[in-house]
């Protein structure tokens, strides 16, 4: 059990790569906070986690609400005593070509993909410099880096995460804290459900393995990047997209 006593705050953890995660650290011996804007998703991982034989928590909260935030990271504190691992996994799209997006589209996007990042970091770090230990996971996207049509507000948001782990990483690695990123490609999550079959088959055509990853195959490299096996991994971005991008 890699993450035995280990206590892990996941965010957008209500279904897809934030579940399986949460799931996963549950299953290495972490204690969960399971974090989603679903009220009924997040107990629902909650209670797979518990049966998993560990504690966890619920908290329904919008990580864009920086107050929502502090007060979740409050309770897990008063209760655990220390912040060991946080995974910023919640994400949304709002797809729109440049001269269709509209601000509220792109607001939305920045608002959720790269402040709430920024927020539940910030909630935490404090904690971790007290403790001299501590990992921040960030959740960018194959688009971080190569861009994607018809996502302007997602491609912007990634690849500021990605500078937020680069920057971290040299603000923090001196004070015992590890923060690095994953960038997956085409991941089968319900983020996907309303994309028809032909596309999804184009989809598959771009990835040499022919198939689109699992949520459970992020939830593994985030389990190791938490893990003390890990211990020499600092501002890495860990693409995982099946070789979409040779």
């Amino acid at each position: 059990m890699r993450l035995k006593g280990k206590v892990a705050i996941v965010t957008g953890a209500g279904q897809g790569i934030g579940a399986a995660t949460a799931l996963k650290f549950a299953r290495e011996g972490a204690i969960v906070a399971v974090c989603d804007l679903n009220h009924d998703a997040v107990f629902g991982v909650v209670s797979a986690c518990r049966d998993a034989g560990v504690a966890a928590d619920g908290f329904s909260i919008d990580v864009s609400d920086r107050d929502a935030v502090d007060d979740m990271v409050a309770k897990v504190l008063a209760k655990h005593h220390r912040i060991d691992v946080l995974v910023n996994n919640a994400g949304i799209t709002r797809d729109a070509r440049l001269q269709k997006m509209t601000l509220k589209q792109f607001d939305d996007v920045i608002d959720v993909n790269l402040r709430g990042v920024f927020h539940v970091a910030q909630a935490v770090v404090d904690t971790m410099i007290e403790q001299r230990a501590g990992v921040i996971l960030n959740a960018s996207s194959v688009v971080g880096i190569y861009g994607n049509y018809g996502q302007t507000n997602y491609a912007a948001a990634k690849f500021g995460v990605i500078g937020f782990t680069k920057t971290w990483s040299r603000e923090l690695g001196p004070k015992g804290i590890r923060v690095n990123a994953i960038a997956p490609g085409f991941i089968d999550t319900p983020i996907l459900s309303t994309i028809p079959e032909d596309v999804m088959a184009k989809m598959r055509e771009q990835v040499p393995l022919r198939r689109l990853g699992t949520p459970e195959e992020i939830a593994n490299i985030y389990a190791f990047l938490a893990s003390d096996e890990a211990s020499y991994i600092n501002g890495a971005v860990i693409e995982a997209s099946g070789g979409m991008t040779l």
